[in-house]
Protein backbone atom coordinates (compact mmCIF):
# COMPACT_ATOMS: atom_id res chain seq x y z
CA UNK A 1 0.00 0.00 0.00
CA UNK A 2 1.70 3.23 -1.24
CA UNK A 3 0.84 6.14 0.85
CA UNK A 4 1.02 9.81 -0.67
CA UNK A 5 1.36 13.21 0.89
CA UNK A 6 1.20 16.04 -0.94
CA UNK A 7 2.92 18.90 0.74
CA UNK A 8 0.87 22.65 0.49
CA UNK A 9 1.07 26.00 1.42
CA UNK A 10 0.82 29.47 0.98
CA UNK A 11 4.74 30.50 -1.12
CA UNK A 12 8.18 31.14 1.04
CA UNK A 13 6.74 28.90 3.90
CA UNK A 14 9.91 26.53 3.75
CA UNK A 15 7.85 23.56 1.45
CA UNK A 16 10.44 22.75 -0.63
CA UNK A 17 13.17 23.00 1.74
CA UNK A 18 10.92 20.48 4.02
CA UNK A 19 10.55 18.36 0.72
CA UNK A 20 14.02 18.65 0.16
CA UNK A 21 15.43 17.43 3.60
CA UNK A 22 12.69 14.53 3.80
CA UNK A 23 13.66 12.65 0.35
CA UNK A 24 17.28 14.45 -0.65
CA UNK A 25 15.54 14.86 -3.99
CA UNK A 26 16.71 18.00 -5.25
CA UNK A 27 13.75 20.28 -6.08
CA UNK A 28 12.77 23.21 -8.23
CA UNK A 29 11.20 25.81 -6.41
CA UNK A 30 8.48 27.56 -8.27
CA UNK A 31 5.21 29.59 -7.31
CA UNK A 32 1.92 29.28 -7.93
CA UNK A 33 1.49 30.69 -10.74
CA UNK A 34 4.19 28.79 -13.24
CA UNK A 35 4.31 25.12 -11.24
CA UNK A 36 3.25 23.11 -13.54
CA UNK A 37 4.56 19.58 -12.62
CA UNK A 38 4.94 18.68 -8.51
CA UNK A 39 8.32 17.73 -7.58
CA UNK A 40 8.00 13.98 -6.31
CA UNK A 41 10.22 11.88 -3.62
CA UNK A 42 9.47 8.60 -2.02
CA UNK A 43 11.71 7.47 0.83
CA UNK A 44 11.58 4.82 3.54
CA UNK A 45 9.21 4.96 6.43
CA UNK A 46 11.99 4.61 9.67
CA UNK A 47 11.09 1.75 11.81
CA UNK A 48 13.64 0.38 14.64
CA UNK A 49 11.30 -3.04 14.63
CA UNK A 50 12.87 -3.95 11.00
CA UNK A 51 16.18 -2.79 11.82
CA UNK A 52 16.03 -5.03 14.56
CA UNK A 53 15.09 -8.19 12.60
CA UNK A 54 17.59 -7.40 9.83
CA UNK A 55 20.13 -7.52 12.84
CA UNK A 56 18.64 -10.67 13.93
CA UNK A 57 18.10 -12.97 11.02
CA UNK A 58 20.48 -11.11 8.51
CA UNK A 59 18.35 -11.32 5.41
CA UNK A 60 19.83 -11.23 1.58
CA UNK A 61 17.29 -8.22 1.29
CA UNK A 62 15.57 -5.79 3.90
CA UNK A 63 12.78 -3.67 2.17
CA UNK A 64 11.45 -0.86 4.38
CA UNK A 65 7.45 0.01 3.83
CA UNK A 66 7.66 3.63 1.78
CA UNK A 67 5.97 6.58 1.46
CA UNK A 68 5.96 9.28 -1.32
CA UNK A 69 5.62 13.19 -0.74
CA UNK A 70 4.91 15.42 -3.50
CA UNK A 71 5.97 18.92 -3.25
CA UNK A 72 3.10 20.92 -4.61
CA UNK A 73 4.31 24.75 -5.63
CA UNK A 74 2.77 27.29 -3.56
CA UNK A 75 -0.99 27.61 -3.16
CA UNK A 76 -2.33 31.27 -3.02
CA UNK A 77 -5.18 33.91 -3.31
CA UNK A 78 -7.28 32.86 -6.34
CA UNK A 79 -5.84 29.59 -7.11
CA UNK A 80 -9.52 28.07 -6.59
CA UNK A 81 -10.70 29.71 -10.29
CA UNK A 82 -8.67 26.98 -11.57
CA UNK A 83 -6.88 29.01 -14.61
CA UNK A 84 -3.86 27.46 -15.97
CA UNK A 85 -1.24 26.16 -13.64
CA UNK A 86 -3.64 26.35 -10.83
CA UNK A 87 -5.95 24.11 -11.60
CA UNK A 88 -3.37 21.53 -12.40
CA UNK A 89 -1.88 22.26 -8.64
CA UNK A 90 -5.79 21.14 -7.15
CA UNK A 91 -5.39 17.97 -9.72
CA UNK A 92 -2.52 17.06 -7.87
CA UNK A 93 -3.84 18.18 -4.31
CA UNK A 94 -6.63 15.37 -5.32
CA UNK A 95 -4.50 12.90 -5.47
CA UNK A 96 -2.89 13.16 -2.35
CA UNK A 97 -4.11 10.42 0.19
CA UNK A 98 -2.99 13.05 3.06
CA UNK A 99 -2.16 17.07 2.58
CA UNK A 100 0.77 17.92 5.14
CA UNK A 101 -0.25 21.69 6.03
CA UNK A 102 3.49 23.84 6.22
CA UNK A 103 2.78 27.04 8.25
CA UNK A 104 5.37 29.53 8.58
CA UNK A 105 6.38 29.70 12.49
CA UNK A 106 9.36 32.33 12.08
CA UNK A 107 10.77 35.60 11.64
CA UNK A 108 12.44 36.14 8.89
CA UNK A 109 12.75 39.99 7.23
CA UNK A 110 15.12 38.55 4.95
CA UNK A 111 12.20 36.06 3.89
CA UNK A 112 9.86 38.19 2.85
CA UNK A 113 5.62 36.73 3.28
CA UNK A 114 3.53 37.00 0.70
CA UNK A 115 1.11 38.41 3.24
CA UNK A 116 3.61 41.00 4.90
CA UNK A 117 3.19 39.22 8.05
CA UNK A 118 3.97 36.21 10.13
CA UNK A 119 -0.08 34.76 11.17
CA UNK A 120 0.17 30.28 10.48
CA UNK A 121 -3.34 30.42 11.43
CA UNK A 122 -4.51 33.35 9.27
CA UNK A 123 -2.35 31.18 6.60
CA UNK A 124 -4.32 28.68 7.16
CA UNK A 125 -7.65 30.07 6.67
CA UNK A 126 -6.71 31.62 3.45
CA UNK A 127 -6.03 28.24 2.17
CA UNK A 128 -8.99 26.64 3.64
CA UNK A 129 -10.46 29.06 2.21
CA UNK A 130 -8.89 28.37 -1.67
CA UNK A 131 -9.74 24.82 -1.24
CA UNK A 132 -13.62 25.21 0.44
CA UNK A 133 -14.13 27.47 -2.73
CA UNK A 134 -12.77 24.87 -5.21
CA UNK A 135 -14.81 22.21 -3.53
CA UNK A 136 -18.14 24.32 -3.36
CA UNK A 137 -17.52 24.61 -7.57
CA UNK A 138 -17.16 20.72 -7.50
CA UNK A 139 -20.36 20.11 -5.54
CA UNK A 140 -22.30 22.87 -7.77
CA UNK A 141 -21.66 20.89 -10.69
CA UNK A 142 -22.14 17.68 -9.01
CA UNK A 143 -25.52 18.87 -7.62
CA UNK A 144 -26.48 20.12 -11.59
CA UNK A 145 -26.23 16.62 -13.01
CA UNK A 146 -27.38 14.88 -9.64
CA UNK A 147 -30.58 16.73 -10.44
CA UNK A 148 -30.84 15.47 -13.63
CA UNK A 149 -30.56 11.62 -13.06
CA UNK A 150 -33.65 12.26 -10.01
CA UNK A 151 -35.83 11.42 -13.30
CA UNK A 152 -34.05 8.28 -13.65
CA UNK A 153 -36.05 5.64 -11.01
CA UNK A 154 -32.92 3.82 -11.10
CA UNK A 155 -30.81 6.63 -10.05
CA UNK A 156 -33.30 8.31 -8.04
CA UNK A 157 -32.56 7.26 -4.78
CA UNK A 158 -28.55 7.43 -4.98
CA UNK A 159 -29.05 10.85 -6.28
CA UNK A 160 -30.93 12.00 -3.06
CA UNK A 161 -28.93 10.21 -1.30
CA UNK A 162 -25.89 12.33 -2.59
CA UNK A 163 -27.89 15.57 -2.93
CA UNK A 164 -28.61 15.21 0.65
CA UNK A 165 -25.02 14.97 1.45
CA UNK A 166 -24.20 18.17 -0.60
CA UNK A 167 -27.05 20.10 1.08
CA UNK A 168 -25.11 19.69 4.53
CA UNK A 169 -21.53 20.29 2.99
CA UNK A 170 -22.58 23.25 0.90
CA UNK A 171 -23.19 25.95 4.09
CA UNK A 172 -19.70 24.98 5.22
CA UNK A 173 -17.93 25.01 2.28
CA UNK A 174 -19.66 28.77 1.77
CA UNK A 175 -18.34 29.40 4.80
CA UNK A 176 -14.22 28.34 4.29
CA UNK A 177 -14.47 25.61 6.11
CA UNK A 178 -13.69 21.64 5.08
CA UNK A 179 -16.71 19.16 4.23
CA UNK A 180 -14.71 16.91 6.58
CA UNK A 181 -15.79 19.45 9.38
CA UNK A 182 -19.64 18.43 8.67
CA UNK A 183 -21.42 15.30 10.37
CA UNK A 184 -22.69 13.13 7.72
CA UNK A 185 -24.70 9.40 7.81
CA UNK A 186 -22.26 6.73 6.36
CA UNK A 187 -24.30 6.35 3.44
CA UNK A 188 -24.11 9.91 3.00
CA UNK A 189 -19.77 9.89 3.52
CA UNK A 190 -19.71 6.88 1.17
CA UNK A 191 -22.22 8.63 -1.66
CA UNK A 192 -19.77 12.26 -1.42
CA UNK A 193 -16.68 10.28 -2.14
CA UNK A 194 -17.86 10.33 -5.72
CA UNK A 195 -16.90 13.77 -5.91
CA UNK A 196 -13.19 13.56 -4.96
CA UNK A 197 -13.86 16.80 -2.77
CA UNK A 198 -10.34 18.01 -1.15
CA UNK A 199 -11.37 19.37 2.06
CA UNK A 200 -12.62 15.69 2.97
CA UNK A 201 -8.87 15.07 3.02
CA UNK A 202 -7.19 14.64 6.61
CA UNK A 203 -4.29 17.45 7.20
CA UNK A 204 -1.45 17.67 9.30
CA UNK A 205 0.00 20.65 10.03
CA UNK A 206 3.73 21.28 9.71
CA UNK A 207 4.98 24.45 12.13
CA UNK A 208 8.16 24.80 9.86
CA UNK A 209 10.44 27.13 12.45
CA UNK A 210 14.02 27.93 14.12
CA UNK A 211 15.95 25.94 15.79
CA UNK A 212 15.05 28.48 18.84
CA UNK A 213 11.48 27.01 17.59
CA UNK A 214 12.25 23.62 17.61
CA UNK A 215 13.50 23.77 20.97
CA UNK A 216 11.92 26.14 22.84
CA UNK A 217 8.33 26.97 21.11
CA UNK A 218 6.74 30.14 20.09
CA UNK A 219 3.57 32.03 19.70
CA UNK A 220 3.02 30.75 16.53
CA UNK A 221 3.50 27.24 17.12
CA UNK A 222 1.31 27.26 20.44
CA UNK A 223 -1.56 28.59 18.27
CA UNK A 224 -1.13 26.02 15.58
CA UNK A 225 -1.10 23.27 18.29
CA UNK A 226 -3.87 24.93 19.88
CA UNK A 227 -5.88 25.13 16.04
CA UNK A 228 -4.77 21.61 15.27
CA UNK A 229 -6.48 20.41 19.21
CA UNK A 230 -9.80 21.82 17.74
CA UNK A 231 -9.57 20.46 14.69
CA UNK A 232 -8.27 16.99 15.77
CA UNK A 233 -5.35 16.77 13.86
CA UNK A 234 -1.95 16.50 14.84
CA UNK A 235 0.74 19.81 14.41
CA UNK A 236 4.27 18.65 14.27
CA UNK A 237 7.38 20.81 14.56
CA UNK A 238 10.09 21.48 12.48
CA UNK A 239 13.14 23.51 11.54
CA UNK A 240 13.21 22.74 7.85
CA UNK A 241 17.07 24.22 7.66
CA UNK A 242 18.20 22.15 10.43
CA UNK A 243 17.05 18.90 9.07
CA UNK A 244 18.60 19.77 6.01
CA UNK A 245 21.88 19.95 7.44
CA UNK A 246 21.29 16.84 9.40
CA UNK A 247 20.67 14.88 5.85
CA UNK A 248 23.93 15.92 4.97
CA UNK A 249 25.60 14.48 7.57
CA UNK A 250 27.41 10.93 6.49
CA UNK A 251 27.27 8.60 9.91
CA UNK A 252 24.49 7.64 12.66
CA UNK A 253 26.87 9.27 15.38
CA UNK A 254 27.03 12.60 13.43
CA UNK A 255 23.66 12.76 13.59
CA UNK A 256 22.56 11.89 17.19
CA UNK A 257 25.12 14.42 18.35
CA UNK A 258 23.44 16.83 16.07
CA UNK A 259 19.98 15.92 17.27
CA UNK A 260 21.40 16.37 21.23
CA UNK A 261 22.34 19.43 20.19
CA UNK A 262 18.66 20.48 19.82
CA UNK A 263 17.50 18.00 23.02
CA UNK A 264 16.04 15.52 19.92
CA UNK A 265 15.60 12.00 20.03
CA UNK A 266 14.44 11.52 16.36
CA UNK A 267 14.63 13.81 13.60
CA UNK A 268 11.31 15.83 12.90
CA UNK A 269 10.83 14.29 9.41
CA UNK A 270 10.39 10.81 11.74
CA UNK A 271 8.01 12.56 14.05
CA UNK A 272 6.05 13.80 10.22
CA UNK A 273 5.94 10.48 8.76
CA UNK A 274 4.68 8.69 11.71
CA UNK A 275 2.03 11.18 12.55
CA UNK A 276 0.92 10.61 8.54
CA UNK A 277 0.55 6.90 9.49
CA UNK A 278 -1.52 7.37 12.87
CA UNK A 279 -3.93 9.94 11.14
CA UNK A 280 -4.33 7.95 8.09
CA UNK A 281 -5.22 4.45 10.72
CA UNK A 282 -2.00 2.37 8.91
CA UNK A 283 -0.74 -0.23 10.91
CA UNK A 284 2.52 -1.84 10.04
CA UNK A 285 3.26 -5.85 10.19
CA UNK A 286 6.61 -8.05 9.05
CA UNK A 287 7.78 -10.70 7.02
CA UNK A 288 11.21 -12.24 8.06
CA UNK A 289 12.92 -15.33 7.47
CA UNK A 290 16.70 -15.53 5.70
CA UNK A 291 15.73 -14.30 2.04
CA UNK A 292 13.76 -11.25 3.28
CA UNK A 293 12.57 -9.00 6.31
CA UNK A 294 10.08 -6.58 4.63
CA UNK A 295 7.63 -4.22 6.38
CA UNK A 296 4.21 -3.92 4.57
CA UNK A 297 1.43 -1.45 5.43
CA UNK A 298 -2.40 -2.33 6.10
CA UNK A 299 -5.33 -0.18 7.57
CA UNK A 300 -6.68 -0.83 11.10
CA UNK A 301 -9.08 -3.49 11.25
CA UNK A 302 -7.51 -5.41 8.12
CA UNK A 303 -7.90 -9.21 8.62
CA UNK A 304 -5.36 -11.73 8.14
CA UNK A 305 -6.52 -12.24 4.09
CA UNK A 306 -6.40 -9.07 3.55
CA UNK A 307 -3.03 -8.32 4.64
CA UNK A 308 -1.77 -11.78 2.91
CA UNK A 309 -3.42 -9.71 -0.26
CA UNK A 310 -1.02 -6.77 0.00
CA UNK A 311 1.73 -8.94 -0.58
CA UNK A 312 -0.10 -10.78 -3.30
CA UNK A 313 -3.25 -11.09 -4.62
CA UNK A 314 -3.15 -15.05 -4.63
CA UNK A 315 -2.30 -15.53 -0.74
CA UNK A 316 -5.95 -13.70 -0.18
CA UNK A 317 -7.23 -15.81 -2.76
CA UNK A 318 -6.14 -19.17 -1.44
CA UNK A 319 -5.68 -18.26 2.42
CA UNK A 320 -5.70 -20.80 4.37
CA UNK A 321 -4.10 -19.83 8.06
CA UNK A 322 -1.67 -17.52 9.23
CA UNK A 323 1.34 -18.18 11.44
CA UNK A 324 2.19 -15.33 13.97
CA UNK A 325 3.69 -14.05 16.76
CA UNK A 326 4.53 -9.97 18.02
CA UNK A 327 7.70 -7.71 17.56
CA UNK A 328 8.12 -7.63 20.66
CA UNK A 329 8.12 -11.21 21.99
CA UNK A 330 10.83 -11.51 19.43
CA UNK A 331 12.37 -8.80 21.15
CA UNK A 332 12.40 -10.29 24.20
CA UNK A 333 12.81 -13.89 24.05
CA UNK A 334 15.68 -13.15 21.71
CA UNK A 335 15.32 -15.93 18.81
CA UNK A 336 12.24 -17.40 16.90
CA UNK A 337 12.73 -20.75 18.22
CA UNK A 338 12.80 -19.07 22.10
CA UNK A 339 9.33 -17.68 20.88
CA UNK A 340 8.14 -20.96 19.40
CA UNK A 341 9.06 -22.54 22.64
CA UNK A 342 7.57 -19.92 25.58
CA UNK A 343 4.12 -20.86 23.00
CA UNK A 344 4.10 -17.22 21.49
CA UNK A 345 3.55 -18.66 18.19
CA UNK A 346 -0.32 -18.80 17.36
CA UNK A 347 -1.91 -20.00 14.47
CA UNK A 348 -4.55 -17.66 13.06
CA UNK A 349 -7.56 -17.98 10.68
CA UNK A 350 -9.50 -15.97 8.90
CA UNK A 351 -11.00 -13.75 11.51
CA UNK A 352 -7.72 -12.63 13.25
CA UNK A 353 -6.99 -8.72 12.90
CA UNK A 354 -3.65 -8.31 12.39
CA UNK A 355 -2.32 -6.32 14.93
CA UNK A 356 0.53 -3.38 14.77
CA UNK A 357 4.14 -5.19 14.78
CA UNK A 358 3.11 -8.56 14.36
CA UNK A 359 5.47 -10.85 12.53
CA UNK A 360 3.02 -13.24 9.84
CA UNK A 361 3.96 -16.21 7.76
CA UNK A 362 1.34 -16.60 5.78
CA UNK A 363 0.16 -20.84 4.25
CA UNK A 364 -2.31 -20.48 1.28
CA UNK A 365 -3.51 -23.00 -1.35
CA UNK A 366 -3.99 -21.38 -5.31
Amino acid sequence: MALNCGIVGLPTVGKTTIFTALTRVKAEVSNYSSAKNPNLGIIAVPDARLDKLTEMFKPKRRVPATIQFTDIAGLASAASKKEGATNQLLSHIRDSAVLIHVLRCFDDPDVPHVSNKISPVDDLEMLHLELALADLETVDKRAEKLAKELKDPQRKKEAEQELAAYAKIRPALQDGRPARSVQLEKDEAEAVKRSFLITMKREIYVCNTDEAGVSKGNAYIEAVKARAAEEGTEAVVICGKFEAELGDLETEEEKQEFLAELGLKEPGLSNLIHAAYRLLGLRTFFTAGEDECRAWTIRVGDKAPQAAGVIHTDFERGFIKAEVYHFEDLATLGSEHAVKVAGKLRQEGKEYVVQDGDVIFFKFNV
